[in-house]
């Protein structure tokens, strides 16, 4: 929670923290019989690269086999790096970039130059074989994607290119898709952990704790898994108007239970749930003047209203596979439930039209809620792997229905109503989208070496909204009901060569779409938007050399995109959905990584990117040839591992990352209210000891405490349309932490 007054004992405690943790393992260590106690995990490498087990094709695969550009972060570097939001792997994965809203929970994600100007999510999201997040526009999915608090997941895939044949509507620039770990039939497992961290201007220390649990219930045929974790980070923001220190404090806290039944060697059911809650009291914005320079230091804002912000997640899912042994038939059914609360100060926008109904400049809140709820359905039958033709063909079913409640208040300085004048605006936008589709992916082999890959998808979406406006005066009162339906058709075309058993070359034509629908009823704005489209042509090389001690992936791209959908908004601050021109993506994607040692790996990754607008897009004040918003050229990233023995039975690690990303603009070039964002770059240590069954691990996130701007957005009076001031969100200070695991 804020406090008023900042304690200046946090690392001392941490100190006190680091060595009492330290004695406490040694003398643990030191009890245990090395006969009797248990090995810890092997954490040490092979001589030669391991293998990487994907689904990206909704199918087990070596992801060095799949003919697509694909990232994979295993558990192993989540824990190392001690990631705890998607935004903590801006600029470490090629081609992706992530925004955030200055808490958890407020992410956006670009891949490969699509960027996030529009309602709708250009990056389709999910957990297991289910979606998550809206495809419409109404519930602000490009805004708030599934950010998940990383524990007990296996890995998290990124498929870079649009992914519109075998994952549909959303996925147009590529698809993030988070694996949980499955129970374990055959061995118990248990896991407990907590963690001390200290962030570079925090008066409190951050803690994290955790737990897990797997147990088979049925040897071989019944297992249950299930891992809480709960995540507190310090808040390191002041309100200078206010007097209250450290205003961004978050509490993260995510648990899920998994349950396993396979009554034959044919048959497999499992049932997962999952809750996700984050509470954060303020946002880590700060404010800069309307020439950009910090009005009230580096990390001081003086808001008139807290930026409190609350997400849930609750998610079901039932997933069923059987083997028939022609092909295998799964079953992927999903529910979640979504409930996000934000409030925005937003006087310095509205607060300067009051005098025009005789009232004083005073305050005005800005209250966000949205509820979503999604069923999804998903049949297909696999053929069976390694045939000379493989073939899937599917069903796929969703409906969401989502409410968007929106309320502009007015008061005076003291919280007093104005007449006239209180509220500005209560809107209520209910709405429904509903989905049904069809698709089917087929390769076939003209040899070892050769084959070709065709897949085509169409999908029918209906939707069906209405505006009903209680109160204000800045939208007509009433209700304004929308509707809209549209058929869809993507598309995929691949080719493979095999040169030998580490070496292949691809070639891959793949589509994608974003659904339009119903637009906000606002004078002037146009009743409907249209889904927006794109074509990826891409051509990639994948190989692993010097005796599988080194690998290298290599992907060129172009893609085609057209009737852009953008974010435009009224002179009165109103958001509303546009359709634009064209726009071009073009780049070149590197991932890497070697073994320079059987204890030394080194990972090297980058890519460039040119985006930009082909024809103008009045909405955004955009001229063909401008750079699209928030799209680096260049991204880097380097990490190092080192395994070693530290002394009889202690095993240890040092690793070592550094994420640059380069520099790129909040808008289109000939916009005027396009103001830079500077190339930044973190460096991040973290090493760890094991012995038997514990862990313990230290870890540094942006060692130089870089505090470059990561985010940055104008703020414009109503009154006049002149920006007023910026809002800026910057990388997150220092952090330093140190964990504590034990296994059993």
């Amino acid at each position: 929670m804020p406090h008023l007054v900042r304690p200046r004992r946090s690392r001392l405690a941490l100190g006190l923290a680091v060595g009492l943790a330290l004695a406490a393992c040694d003398a643990a260590a030191q009890q245990a019989a090395d006969g009797a106690a248990r090995d810890a995990p092997d954490t040490a490498p092979s001589a030669t690269l391991e293998a990487v087990t994907v689904t990206a094709q909704k199918r087990t695969e070596n992801a060095r086999k799949v003919p697509s550009s694909i990232s994979v972060v295993g558990e192993q570097q989540l824990e190392n790096q001690h990631v705890t939001q998607l935004s903590d792997l801006n600029g470490y994965l090629p081609a992706m970039t992530i925004s955030n809203g200055g808490s958890p929970g407020q992410a956006s994600v670009s891949l490969r130059g699509i960027p996030t100007i529009g309602a709708g999510a250009v990056v389709g999201t999910y957990l297991d074989d289910t979606p998550l997040g809206s495809s419409s526009n109404f519930a602000r999915s490009s805004r708030f994607v599934l950010d998940l608090l990383p524990y007990d997941i296996q890995r998290v895939e990124v498929l870079r290119g649009p992914q519109g044949t075998l994952y549909g509507a959303g996925a147009m620039g590529g698809l993030l898709k988070y694996v949980l770990k499955d129970p374990d039939l055959h061995g118990f497992e248990g896991r407990v952990g907590a963690g001390l961290s200290s962030i570079a201007g925090a008066g409190d220390l951050g803690w994290s704790a955790r737990a897990g649990l797997n147990a088979p219930l049925v040897e071989g045929r019944l297992a249950l898994r299930a891992s809480f974790a709960d995540e507190s980070t310090p808040g390191w923001n002041d309100n200078r108007a206010s007097g209250r220190k450290d205003i961004n404090d978050t509490r993260q806290r995510s648990g899920h239970v998994s349950l396993l039944w396979q009554p034959n060697d044919d048959v497999g059911l499992k049932l997962t749930g999952l809750h996700q809650s984050v509470d954060s009291d303020d946002n880590s914005l700060s404010n800069l003047d309307a020439a950009r320079r910090p009005a009230l230091g580096r990390d001081g804002t003086d808001k008139q209203v807290p930026e409190t912000f609350e997400k849930t997640i609750d998610f079901f899912a039932a997933t069923l596979d059987w083997n028939l042994r022609w092909a295998d038939f799964v079953s992927a059914t999903g529910y979640s439930k979504t409930s996000t609360d934000q409030a925005t100060d937003e006087s310095r926008i509205y607060g300067p039209v009051f005098p025009l109904f005789g009232a004083a400049p005073g305050i005005s809140r800005f209250s966000l809620a949205l509820e979503l709820e999604k069923w999804t359905q998903e049949l297909r039958l696999v053929s069976k792997p390694d045939d000379r033709f493989e073939w899937m063909i599917g069903g796929f079913y969703t409906r969401e229905t989502s409410d968007n409640r929106q309320v502009v208040g007015a008061t005076t300085v003291a919280g007093e109503s104005i007449p006239g004048v209180t509220p500005l605006a209560i809107a209520e936008i209910p709405s429904d989208y509903t989905e049904r589709a069809l698709f089917a992916n087929a390769t076939y082999k003209f040899s070892e070496r050769f084959d070709i890959t065709a897949g085509l998808r169409h999908a029918r979406n209906r939707q069906n909204f209405e505006q009903i406006v209680t109160d204000g005066i800045l939208l007509p009162l009433g209700a304004s009901p929308g509707r809209s339906s549209e058929n869809v058709t993507t598309y995929l075309f691949g080719s493979r060569w095999h040169f030998d058993r580490d070496s292949m070359a691809y070639a891959r034509i793949a589509s994608g779409y974003r659904p339009g629908g119903p637009n906000f009823a606002v004078p002037g704005v146009p009743p409907s938007v249209d889904s927006d489209r794109l074509v990826n042509y891409e051509i990639g090389w994948k190989s692993l050399f010097f005796g599988q001690r080194a690998s290298i992936d290599l992907a060129a791209f172009v893609i085609d995109w057209k009737d852009i959908q953008l974010s435009a908004s009224t002179r009165d601050g109103i958001s509303y959905a546009a359709n634009g021109g064209k726009a071009r993506s073009r780049g070149v994607e590197l991932t890497s990584m070697f073994k320079l040692t059987p204890d030394l790996r080194v990972g090297v990754n980058g890519s460039y990117t040119d985006a930009y607008l082909v024809d103008a897009a009045p909405s955004l004040r955009g001229l063909p040839g401008d750079a699209l918003p928030g799209i680096p050229r260049w991204t880097f990233a380097a990490t190092a591992d080192y395994f070693f023995e530290w002394s009889a039975g202690y095993n240890g690690h040092l690793g070592a990352s550094y994420q640059w990303i380069g520099k790129r603009k909040t808008n289109v070039d000939s916009n005027p209210d396009a103001a830079p964002l500077p190339a930044s770059g973190q460096l991040n240590l973290n090493a760890d000891v094991s012995r038997n069954d514990w862990t313990v691990r230290a870890y540094v996130r942006n060692l130089t405490d870089a505090r470059e701007i990561s985010a940055l957005s104008p703020v414009k009076s109503a009154a006049t349309g002149e920006i007023v001031e910026w809002r800026a969100n910057r990388v997150q200070p220092r952090t330093i932490g140190l964990e504590f695991d034990l296994r059993f």
